[in-house]
């Protein structure tokens, strides 16, 4: 199939509240939308690099850069087979798994759409709908938390995460697991602490968790330090951030580094390494889900379909529109289909594209290039 035209979009979202992290206060979502066309068809994907790089390396402005001067002009063009042969192509760009991830989910949806059938069956997956969990950021206030928590129980929602960071982790955890004693919960610490905080981790065993997510840095000593970790506590180690490609899953699985890992599709290079990153796991017995960068309704909709893959096991962090949006810029907006679950694709590729009049008016800058 040749590639007739890619297009990149760098759009900034406004988010419906401030979303709080150990990184920073986020009012708005920088993403990438890209639209691929060729053998008569079109599609549009999405990777979303945080602005400011403070979650990974990589950032909107950088991304935007590889992606049109060095990445895309290697695409447009080319007759490309298989999403292999796109990878092939770029494989001497060193890094850079956002823009990486970000041609190479474009073609799985085109190359769906050309097959005309949906994305997760063009990945392998079978089912029609997925659990999906709830996210609470750092609050105002306990109470605040607690009432937003029985709100995500109510609507059935089969797991909560809780963003964890200094002066918002041990007692925050102690009132909410004495409020809901059995309810699944983990912690997703965003790579806040040091070893030096081995006793907090310990003291979190009581609370039975889940999971405890990227508890440590993202650096060159991550998978030795959570290994370290993961031999002296209890709760699963997750990791997130320090999982970039499925060669560093497996360091992180002969260093025992977790007994979870979380794939973010852009984080890891796209659709692609997930595939393998989750069929690797799963030969080990290590279980996996999807992690979210507070996509659009498209890249939300592609996650959706990547989870039906058979070691997607625990619920994942796939929202419905209104969660983190007033007015989502994809069309149509992700809906919970049930309590705590979303339906996947029933057209060929995903059914999500941009919204005309938002895209123009949310654009900060655009590329377009031609065969």
């Amino acid at each position: 199939m040749k590639i007739e035209g890619i297009d990149v979009y760098w759009v900034k979202l406004p988010l419906a509240f401030v979303w709080r992290t150990s990184y920073a206060d986020q009012h708005f979502t920088d993403t990438l939308l890209v639209r691929m066309e060729g053998g008569g068809h079109s599609a549009w994907g999405e990777a979303c690099p945080v602005y400011f790089p403070a979650y990974s390396a990589e950032h909107t402005i950088a991304t935007f850069h590889t992606l049109r001067e060095h990445m895309a002009p290697r695409i447009v063009g080319q007759d490309i087979e298989s999403a292999q042969d796109l990878l092939d192509r770029i494989a001497l760009i060193k890094g850079n798994q956002f823009a990486r991830a970000a041609l190479d989910i474009t073609w799985w949806l085109l190359d769906a759409k050309r097959r005309g059938v949906p994305l997760h069956v063009a990945l392998g997956g079978t089912r029609d709908r997925v659990a999906v969990g709830a996210d609470f950021g750092v609050q105002d206030s306990l109470d605040i938390l607690l009432q937003k928590i029985q709100g995500a129980i109510d609507q059935g929602f089969p797991r909560i995460k809780l963003k964890f960071r200094p002066g918002w982790d041990l007692n925050m955890v102690a009132a909410v697991r004495s409020t809901f004693p059995d309810f699944t919960f983990h912690v997703d610490c965003n790579a806040a602490y040091t070893l030096a905080d081995a006793d907090l981790f310990r003291r979190l065993d009581r609370y039975r968790l889940a999971m405890i997510e990227q508890p440590l840095a993202d650096d060159g000593m991550s998978l030795i330090n959570h290994a370290d970790l993961q031999r002296t506590i209890e709760t699963p180690v997750c990791l997130d951030e320090s999982v970039h490609s499925l060669s560093v899953v497996q360091a992180a699985i002969r260093l025992k580094s977790c007994r979870v890992v979380n794939i973010k599709m852009a984080r890891v290079g796209g659709l692609t390494a997930s595939r393998d990153i989750q069929t690797l796991c799963a030969e080990h017995g290590i279980p996996c889900w999807i992690g979210g960068m507070l996509e659009s309704a498209i890249g939300g909709a592609v996650c959706a379909e990547l989870a039906t893959l058979p070691n997607f096991t625990y619920p994942g962090d796939i929202f419905p529109s209104s969660y983190f949006y007033t007015n989502d810029i994809g069309k149509p907006e992700i809906v919970l289909s049930g309590p705590g679950e979303v339906s996947t694709s029933q057209v060929p590729g995903i059914p999500q594209e941009p919204d005309p009049d938002l895209l123009k008016q949310w654009t900060v800058a655009h590329i377009s290039l031609r065969a």
